[in-house]
C-alpha cells in the first residue's frame, strides 16, 4: 500500500509538533511505503529539511502557495469557460453548493496560467456576481484584488499533478484537505484526514487578532478557510482529532460524525528511561524546561515576564528555553532583547538539542502557548517523570488533570498570557518538591494508561487496514461493473 502523507508548514522543514508526529508515525511502520505531499509558502525553501527522512520515504513533492506564475510558455491559456466551468467557479465564489469535482477536473484539465486566468474576463464576471449579490457596498476594486489574492493559493493547490497513491493522509484541513479530497477523486483512493489543531479554527482566530485584514474581509477569508475544510470533511473516509473536545468542534464546523474517530498522541517512553541527572555544577538550582520552537504562537515574551517575576522570589530558578529560534529570527531576537534589557539573569537560550540531554534534569517544564492541540512535549515531560505548568489551551488541561482517570493533577494550568499566574505557579512548584513529585507520578501513570507508542500504533493500524479493505472492495465492484 502507498500512502502520501499530505502536510502543510511542517514537516519535515520544522520541528516538533505536527512535524514530530508525522516523522514518529513513518518510523512506526517502517515496512511501510511513505510519499511526503508538502506545502510551503515558497520556492526558497524548497528542501532545507529538518529532519532526516527516514528510508521509507520514497519521494518528496513540495506545492509553493506564493509561488509565481506570470504567463508560463509552457502553460496555454483556456481563452474561455463554458458554461458548466463558469458555473463551478462561480459556486465556489458564492460559496453556494460548490461543484468540487468539475472544479477539481478544470483545473487539471486546462493546465492553465493561474495569473492569466486570475486577470481573465470569467474570473472577473463570477467575482462581480459575488460582489453585486453579497457585498455591493464596498469598493469593487478592492474586493477584486482581495478576491485575486485569496484565490491565488488555492488555485496554485487545484493545480498541482497529485501523485497517485492508496491512501492519502492530510494532517489538517485547508489546502491540505483539498489535496487528499483531489487525491480521493483523480484515483478513487482513501482519504484519512487527522486534525492536530482545529485548522479552521486557527485560521479565523490568526484572522481577528491581524491588523492588516479589514473587518468585512477577514469574514471573507473566514468562510475561504471554512469552505475549504468542509470539502475535506466530506469528502474523507475517516476524520480523526486527538481529544474529545476537538471532536466536537469539527462536527460543529459540518464533519459527519459517523466519520470521527480519536485517537490520542502516543511517544516513545523508552527514550526517557535512564536519562541524565542534573550536572554536579546546576544542583544549586531548580530547573524550568520550555520545550518549543521560539515563535509567537509560544508565546515567549510572556515566559520570559513570567519568569522575571518567579526568580525575584525565589532566586534559584534556572530557566531553559529549549528549541530553534532562527524559525521566526525578529521575534527571537525581540525575546533575547527582553532578557537583556529587563537584565533577567540565569536565562538560557539552547537553540536545537536533543530533549533527552536535558529533559532528566529538569524539576518542571512549562509551555505558555496561545494555541496548541495535544502537546508532544507535556507527553514527553511525563514520560520523564517532570511535572508541567501549561495554559489552558488544546488539550492542556485533559493531559494536567486527567479526563477518565483519577491519577490526580500532573502540574499547574494556567490561563493565557497571565503572568501572575504563571510566576505563581513556578515559585508554587520550586518551594515544593514533594508536590513535584507527585505530580510527575500522575503524569507517568497517565501517560503509560493511554499515551503510549504501542496504543498509537495499534489505533494506526486498524485505520490503515480498514482503509485498505475498503479500498479493496471499491477496486472489486469497480471492476464488476466494468464486466457488465
Amino acid at each position: 500500500m502507498r500512502i502520501c502523507i499530505i502536510a502543510e508548514g511542517c514537516y519535515p522543514y520544522v520541528v516538533g509538533g505536527v512535524s514530530g508526529w508525522v516523522h514518529s508515525m513513518i518510523q512506526t511502520f517502517p515496512k511501510q511505503e511513505f510519499i511526503l505531499l508538502t506545502i510551503i509558502a515558497s520556492r526558497e525553501l524548497s528542501g532545507k529539511f529538518a529532519y532526516e527522512l527516514p528510508e521509507n520515504v520514497t519521494e518528496v513533492h513540495e506545492l509553493y502557495l506564493e509561488d509565481v506564475d506570470w504567463g508560463s510558455v509552457n502553460k496555454r491559456h483556456k481563452t474561455r469557460l463554458n458554461q458548466k466551468e463558469y458555473h463551478a467557479i462561480r459556486s465556489l465564489l458564492l460559496n453556494q453548493e460548490v461543484e468540487w469535482e468539475e472544479i477539481f477536473d478544470f483545473f487539471r484539465n486546462h493546465n492553465i496560467s493561474i495569473n492569466q486566468f486570475l486577470m481573465g474576463e470569467d474570473f472577473y464576471h463570477a467575482v462581480l456576481d459575488c460582489y453585486n449579490l453579497q457585498y455591493p457596498d464596498i469598493v469593487f476594486s478592492d474586493f477584486l484584488w482581495t478576491m485575486r489574492s485569496m484565490y491565488l493559493p488555492l488555485f496554485l493547490a487545484l493545480s498541482m499533478e497529485i501523485p497517485q497513491a492508496d491512501v492519502y493522509h492530510a494532517v489538517s484541513t485547508g489546502y491540505a484537505g483539498i489535496l487528499g479530497s483531489m487525491g480521493k477523486h483523480f484515483y478513487n483512493a482513501q482519504f484519512i484526514l487527522s486534525e492536530h489543531g482545529i485548522y479552521t479554527r486557527e485560521r479565523e482566530e490568526e484572522l481577528i487578532k491581524a491588523e492588516w485584514v479589514q473587518r468585512l474581509y477577514k469574514k471573507i477569508w473566514i468562510q475561504q478557510f471554512k469552505k475549504m475544510s468542509q470539502v475535506a470533511y466530506n469528502r474523507a473516509d475517516v476524520v480523526t482529532s486527538l481529544y474529545q473536545h476537538a471532536k466536537e468542534l469539527q462536527i460543529e464546523l459540518g464533519c459527519p460524525e459517523e466519520k470521527t474517530k480519536i485517537t490520542p498522541n502516543g511517544i516513545d517512553c523508552k527514550r526517557f528511561e535512564n536519562l541524565p541527572k542534573t550536572p554536579k555544577d546546576k544542583k544549586d538550582y531548580v530547573h524550568i524546561g520550555a520545550i518549543l520552537r521560539v515563535a509567537p504562537i509560544k508565546d515567549v515574551k510572556t515566559l520570559i515576564q513570567a519568569f522575571a517575576y518567579a526568580r525575584k522570589r525565589y532566586p534559584k530558578l534556572k530557566l531553559w528555553i529549549m528549541g530553534p529560534y532562527d524559525e521566526e529570527p525578529e521575534y527571537a531576537a525581540e525575546c533575547f532583547q527582553m532578557v537583556e534589557m529587563m537584565g533577567i539573569p540565569d536565562v538560557e537560550f539552547t537553540g536545537r538539542i536533543q530533549v533527552t540531554d536535558y529533559l532528566g534534569w529538569m524539576d518542571m517544564t512549562i509551555l505558555t502557548s496561545i494555541s496548541e492541540g495535544q502537546p508532544l512535549t507535556i507527553l514527553e515531560s511525563f514520560a520523564a517523570h517532570v511535572p508541567v505548568i501549561a495554559t489552558d489551551v488544546g488539550n492542556c488541561r485533559g493531559l494536567l488533570h486527567g479526563e477518565d482517570d483519577e491519577f490526580g493533577d500532573a502540574g499547574i494550568l494556567t490561563h493565557i498570557m497571565n503572568i501572575e499566574e504563571i510566576a505563581n505557579a513556578m515559585v508554587h512548584l520550586a518551594e515544593n518538591p514533594q508536590i513535584r513529585r507527585e505530580m510527575a507520578e500522575a503524569g507517568y501513570q497517565r501517560l503509560i494508561r493511554k499515551y503510549k507508542i504501542e496504543d498509537m500504533k495499534k489505533t494506526y493500524e486498524a485505520i490503515y487496514r480498514e482503509a485498505a479493505q475498503r479500498q479493496n472492495l471499491e477496486w472489486e465492484e469497480q471492476t464488476e461493473e466494468n464486466r457488465q
